[in-house]
This record gives C-alpha cells, structure tokens and sequence, in this order.
C-alpha cells in the first residue's frame, strides 16, 4: 500500500509529515475533514452568541438570564466529551464526527422559536452537544499522525477548528444579521438567521461519512471484519484513561485554556457592548479578534510543543505548558484592569494567543500519557475545557464586579501552570527529574526533523483512490 505522506510502519502507518496542500487520502484528507467539521461545529455552537443582546431585548429578560444560557451550552458537551472518548477507540472517529454534527444542527436552526429565558437555554444546551466533536477532532489527527508530530497536527485542526469561534462572531453579528435585517426587524433577524449555520452543519456532516476514513489503513468497520484490528472495549479504554493521574492534570489545565476560550467566545462581544458602549455589530467584530488568532496561535503552540520535544523529550514539551500558561494568567490579569478600548484590543490579541497556545500544548502530551486509551483521554480531557468554562462562567453570572470574575480566572490559570511540575508519565522525564527509557530516548532524539511540508497541490482525484486500494 503507497501513500502520499511518509508513514512510520512502526506506528501504524501513520504520517511523520504534514503535507498542508495535499488533499489526498487517508492522512490529509482526514486531516482537513478534522479541522473544517469542527470549525463548522463552533460555527453552529456560537452562531447566538454575538446576538445575545438582541435575544435580551426581545425576550425581556436579565443579565443573570443571559449567563445561564451561556453555562448551558458548553454544559451540554461536558457528558457527550466523557462518552465519545471511549467511542472513539471502539468505532473510530469519522462516523461519530459526522453524526454529532447533524444532530446539533437541528437545535441550531429551531433556535429562533425561544420564547423565555428556559427554552433559550434547553436550546443551547442540545446546540452545545456539537461541541463534543473537538474529541472526534483531535482523535482523527492522532489516528493519522505519529507521536513526534501529533503535537503540531493535534493543535493546527483543533485551532483552526477553534477560528470558528472568531469568524462566527464576525459573519453571524457583523455580515448576516445586518444583511438580514435590511428586509426585516432586528427581532426576526435574530430568529432566522442561524438557519444558514445550521444547513452547513447538516451538510458536512453528511459529506465526511462519505469521503473520508477512521485510520490510515481503512475503517474499523472493514479491518475487524478482516481480522486486521481486535475488537476494543469502550469501558476499558475508558477506565485505563480515568485511573492515570496525568488525565486530571491535564483536564485541569485545559480548562483553564479552552474554558476561558469558550466563556470569552460567550461574553467577549456582550463586555465589550457594556464596557466600551460599542453596537452590536462593532462588539462582536472585536469579540472576532479572540478565536482569529486560532489561526496560528494554536498551531503555534503545538509546534513549539514538539521542537522542544526533539530537543528535550516530554520535559521540554511540559516546560512549554507551564510558560504558556503562566504567561496566559498573567495577559487575563491584565486585561480585566485595562479601561483604554485600544489597549483592551491589543491585550485581547496577546491573552488569546497564549491561550490557545496552550491548547495546542496541551494536546502535544495528551498521545503520550497512555496510548492505547488515546480516545479517553483525549475525552476526559476535552471534558475539562468545558468544565472550566462552566466553572468561569458561573463566576460571571453570580459576582457583581466582572473585574472580579476575571481576577479569579487569572489565579486559577497561574494555579493550573504549578500543577505541571506534578506530571510524570510512564518512560519520561518530568520537570522534576527522572530518566527517559532508552525507547523514548531514541524516539524523541531522531525526530528532529521538519514535521510541515508544503509540496505540489493535489486534489480528490482517481489518483488518490487507486493508491488506497
């Protein structure tokens, strides 16, 4: 079997290399089909969020109304994370990603029949559960990718999955509800408008089932049917994944990078309207500068994550947490004293950037804390952005001074850095000490090399078809 990547045999046949122009299967078709379903999944997640001031006016309701709505709809995923980790190991990413979406875009498209702030915030809680995709995301490019480059892989699909955030707040509060509210009121705009999310969403759902695949040497499907992969357990995955302490940490720190991602995502474009007295359509274009720098930011992260990797094994990769997040808690800290509107602007670019640095981070250790139970965990911790943003989110709607709010949010980051030094996984060196085994060693030090290309241009072609068979 050929492909278009360079493939470890060892790992798999998974890619040493990403061939960001390359659209061939299986590795960079499921490369961009990862990043683009989740991108959509954000898009049809925050599609209300830039209008819910709108929303407020129309439903008379409160601030505090406002805010649980907001926890709802990154609750909803909390559960749905916790049950497609395992999921994943046992069917494969694919399947799963495109079915979640479709589902999602449902509520999506109905949002617009809310009455009252509780049929607002059931909607956004069954509108939430597309969130859940980020574990099929970041599955499917560890399925691809090998470990020396999963950093870099893991955290350009999730963070350009994440831009989806900024550019809905962007195209939903600044494009489409302008341009629909030229032939009708700010009330029925709001109402209809998340149909065009919605259809999206439906619609590449459906579409990746058809033209993608779980791994680089097929289907589950199809490779148990031919004895090439053993049946796997979803519970023992699942109980191999919850009983290494490592989770934890992690789902810790990750809630306190895509926890506040998601609570600015939710109140971002609302602080800046209150705060800075800005419109609707000038406050979430500026709320769309916090998921834009998903654009590099995240990659980024994931990156530095494994050149220090190849320079130092997993403690370099742990020494890039604790700076990314320290730095980030300190950008949060910041930013929550800044009374200035350009220098708010310019300190949002820098807190989001390490904050989704981190992210990227993060994910560049999750493929080595145990990887037969890669899908658990990746779950488990996927839960824990949620669970921090729940968490803030509630810190938001109860205390009166938002300063406040954000205070506690910087601290908890600067806590989550500290608990880095308590990461210690199975044949590494942490921080702290120990020894990296002989295997590692090796893997580690010959991975130096390039893990981006970008070669000649390929598309869908017959070409790709025939070399899959």
């Amino acid at each position: 079997k050929t492909y278009a990547c360079k493939v470890d045999p060892n790992q798999n046949d998974k890619s040493s290399e990403i061939k960001l122009c390359n659209f061939s299967r299986p590795h960079m078709r499921a490369f961009h089909c990862s990043w683009w379903t989740f991108f959509v999944a954000f898009f049809i997640w925050f599609a209300i969020a830039p209008l819910l001031s709108e929303v407020r006016e129309t439903l008379q309701i409160s601030k505090q109304d406002i805010w649980t709505s907001n926890i709802c709809s990154v609750a909803g995923t909390i559960i749905m994370r916790f049950i497609l980790g395992p999921l994943c190991d046992k069917y494969g990413a694919r399947i799963l990603m495109g079915t979640v979406l479709m589902c999602a875009s449902i509520p999506c498209a109905l949002i617009g029949l809310v009455n009252s702030a509780t049929e607002l915030a059931v909607t956004r809680f069954f509108i939430g559960l597309g969130g859940s995709t980020f574990v099929m995301c970041q599955y499917w490019s560890t399925s691809m990718f090998t470990k020396e480059v999963a950093g870099t892989a893991n955290a350009l699909v999730g963070g350009w999955g994440n831009l989806g955030g900024g550019v809905t707040q962007l195209v939903m509060g600044s494009v489409l509800f302008p341009l629909f509210k030229t032939g009708m009121s700010a009330e029925r705009a709001w109402r209809t408008v998340s149909i065009v999310p919605a259809c999206v969403g439906f619609l590449t759902g459906f579409t990746i089932l058809k033209i993608s695949d779980d791994c680089p040497k097929g289907n589950y499907k199809e490779m148990k049917e031919k004895g090439i992969m053993q049946e796997i357990s979803a519970s023992a995955s699942f109980r191999d994944g919850a009983l290494n302490f490592n989770t934890w940490l992690l789902f810790i720190q990750y809630g306190c990078c895509f926890g506040v991602e998601l609570t600015m995502n939710n109140a971002s474009a609302s602080y800046f309207k209150e705060t800075f007295n800005q419109s609707t359509e000038s406050a979430a274009a500026i709320a769309s500068i916090f998921g834009w720098m998903n654009l590099f930011a995240r990659g980024v992260g994931g990156f530095t994550s494994d050149k220090l990797n190849a320079k130092m094994g997993m403690r370099g990769r742990l020494m890039c947490q604790a700076v990314l997040l320290a730095v980030e808690a300190v950008m949060v800290l910041i930013f929550s004293q800044t009374k200035s509107l350009g220098l708010a602007i310019f300190i949002l670019v820098i807190f989001s950037s390490f904050v989704q640095a981190a992210e990227g981070s993060t994910y560049g250790i999750v493929p080595y804390v145990n990887p037969p139970a890669t899908g658990s965990i990746a779950g488990i911790v996927g839960a824990g952005g949620n669970c921090g943003a729940v968490a803030f989110g509630l810190c938001f709607r109860q205390l009166p001074k938002i300063g406040t709010a954000f205070n506690i949010m910087g601290f908890s980051i600067i806590g989550s850095a500290v608990l880095t030094f308590l990461i210690s996984i199975k044949g590494h060196r942490s921080i702290l000490g120990g020894e990296d085994s002989e295997i590692n060693k090796a893997a580690w030090q010959r991975s130096g090399t390039a893990t981006l290309a970008v070669p000649e241009e390929k598309g869908f072609d017959d070409e790709d078809d025939e070399a899959r068979a």
